[in-house]
């Protein structure tokens, strides 16, 4: 924790730090020092930055390894915390002859000075929430990367919840961060831990999936970048209305990235925008989407194509006048982001698209109008993410997808009758880099003995998820082996009314964190083996309207457990449980 970022713990933080030195180095008077101002902030008025940079440098001091700058500057360090100290009490505050203040006891003796104390308190909370805390978030970000990242957030309508791998995605197709996993979760996390983002939600639930951005982070510092053209992230410009003038649109052009946040859009050369320009398109707030002739096909420099739904609502409606622009696309040299999440009116899938040789990811979630595919998608083997979930209208999957090596996300892979699933489960083994899958076993699957098994193989799985759309028990009774890799298990609609063997503790691995078990007919989760316990420290057991949940038994079958959800089931509406402090 930075020492600028909570001031009221600073002393506590730094007196932590010293017992790892001071076996070394003689601190005990620099210690008595500190312990002198613990009650210092509740008394702050004025000057708190200043004291705040000498701790923030004092900080540096103990954790850098030069100790012989840390002796040097000891006593200066003493001094300045003297002299500052003097600044930031309160005019009518007793002080003691070094400047520090003397014991609350002696100090705050009647009412008047407490309710002082209480009014000063309240006085440097407010100021420091304005100033001094969020410019340290802000300044937080050492790095130009993170910084770049979390610029791109002023993309964003204010108040906007935001899901944290769409964000990560569009980082990467922008060319923020080159690894989608571990740098765009590092990334996230720098953010989170300098407050500039914030989980959506109450906080209770250790993993963070929705986000916002700090509302005061915003006003202070994205919000100056949105009324300069020139600072915008480096290289946003919003498409205000048809109306800009043709010398703006030159100039904004240049820095590469298009953002479309009127309800109605309509892009063509007519509004001023010459398309060869812009690197990135970015759907905003658009609902209703229109494409001139060719505008698109003249997009030679075209790397990030997002006009779906970024929005955590699927009420948000997005459509296109007619899906024609898509054809455009086959010259897209560049293109290695395709986004149409949620845009209704696609039906066909162009067999040009996999002319797009460079393309990474391509996300077509909840296209429910979507009903065809390219045949064969093994010529876009440079893609990692491919996401065909929710599109209910789809007729088959495409051939190819066991040729896509590069793949690290696949979401929607339908298990239907064989016409419809050229590509067999067992297939996907030979996808090695893969760590999140999403499967959903149709109607008319047929599913032969023992291919769910073929799971094992995939060395690098860590989120898998099935999805039951069957009728009454059909398909209950597979047999499921997990890789060892496996952190998250989300199982959906599972019809069986018994835990299945390969759910037993017996069968799972002990880095298996996460257990969601949402929809379906079970009406146990008593596994039936003593002295074996389940390893997940966070469960999501919801929309059970058969299944009785006994909370003082969760904690016997998840030691571990530090997070519950329960909703909607039959003897609870709503339970949450949470062991974090």
């Amino acid at each position: 924790m930075a020492i600028r970022t909570n001031p009221t713990q600073a002393v506590s933080l730094l007196l932590k730090s010293m017992r790892k030195v001071e076996k070394d180095e003689d601190l005990n008077d620099l210690k008595s020092d500190l312990i002198k101002i613990e009650d210092l902030f509740a008394k702050v008025k004025r000057n708190e930055e200043e004291l705040l940079d000498t701790l923030a440098t004092l900080n540096g001091y103990l954790h850098s390894s030069d100790r012989m700058k840390l002796r040097k500057k000891k006593e200066d360090i003493r001094k300045r915390i003297g002299d500052l100290t003097k600044n930031l009490l309160p005019d009518d505050a007793p002080r003691s002859n070094k400047g520090f203040p003397q014991s609350s006891s002696k100090t705050f003796q009647n009412e008047k000075l407490n309710k002082r104390k209480v009014d000063h308190r309240a006085l440097f909370w407010s100021q420091l929430q304005d100033l001094e805390m969020l410019r340290a978030d802000y300044n937080y970000l050492f790095d130009p990367c993170t910084r770049q990242c979390f610029h791109s957030l002023s993309l964003f309508p204010e108040n906007a919840v935001i899901r944290k791998w769409n964000t990560i995605y569009w980082w990467f197709g922008i060319g923020f961060i080159k690894r989608m996993q571990k740098e765009g979760e590092q990334v996230f996390d720098e953010l989170l831990k300098g407050n500039l983002i914030v989980p959506h939600g109450n906080g209770n639930c250790p993993i963070v999936k929705k986000f916002e951005v700090n509302p005061s982070i915003r006003h202070k510092f994205l919000s100056p970048l949105l009324q300069n053209e020139n600072q915008l992230c480096g290289i946003y410009s919003q498409m205000i209305t048809s109306s800009h003038h043709e010398n703006h649109a030159e100039h904004v052009s240049k820095l590469g990235c298009l953002a479309l946040d009127q309800r109605k859009v309509k892009l063509s050369a007519v509004n001023g925008f010459k398309s060869n320009h812009w690197r990135s398109v970015f759907n905003v707030g658009a609902s209703y989407l229109n494409f001139g002739p060719q505008w698109l096909a003249k997009m030679e420099k075209l790397e990030v194509l997002h006009l779906g739904r970024w929005q955590d609502s699927a009420l948000h409606h997005i459509e296109v006048e007619s899906e024609e622009f898509l054809k455009e696309l086959r010259d897209q040299k560049s293109l290695k982001y395709l986004n149409l999440r949620g845009i209704s009116r696609i039906y066909n899938l162009p067999p040009t698209i996999v002319k797009l040789e460079r393309l990474e990811i391509l996300d077509l979630k909840a296209c429910h109008n979507l009903e065809t595919l390219p045949n064969d998608i093994a010529p876009l083997k440079n893609l990692r993410h491919l996401d065909l979930s929710q599109c209910y209208l789809l007729e088959r999957m495409p051939n190819g997808i066991e040729k896509l090596t590069n793949l690290q996300v696949l979401k929607g892979f339908v298990i239907g009758s064989a016409r419809m699933t050229p590509c067999r489960l067992s297939d996907l083994s030979n996808l090695k880099k893969l760590e999140r899958l999403s499967i959903h076993i149709g109607i008319e699957a047929m599913i032969q003995e023992h291919k769910f098994e073929s799971l094992k193989e995939l060395l690098e799985l860590k989120h898998l998820k099935i999805s039951w759309g069957v009728f009454g028990t059909k398909h209950s009774d597979i047999q499921i082996l997990f890789p060892s890799s496996l952190v998250k298990l989300h199982l959906e609609g599972f019809p069986g009314q018994k835990l299945p063997e390969w759910l037993k503790p017996s069968k799972l691995h002990e880095r298996l964190n996460e257990l969601y078990i949402i929809g379906g007919k079970l009406e146990s989760i008593d596994h039936g083996e003593n002295n074996k316990h389940w390893p997940m420290e966070i469960v999501r057991l919801k929309y059970l309207n058969r299944l009785n949940v006994d909370e003082t038994k969760l904690k016997v079958w998840f030691p571990a457990l530090n997070y519950a959800e329960i909703r909607k089931v039959q003897n609870h509406s709503y339970f949450e449980w949470s062991n974090i402090s």
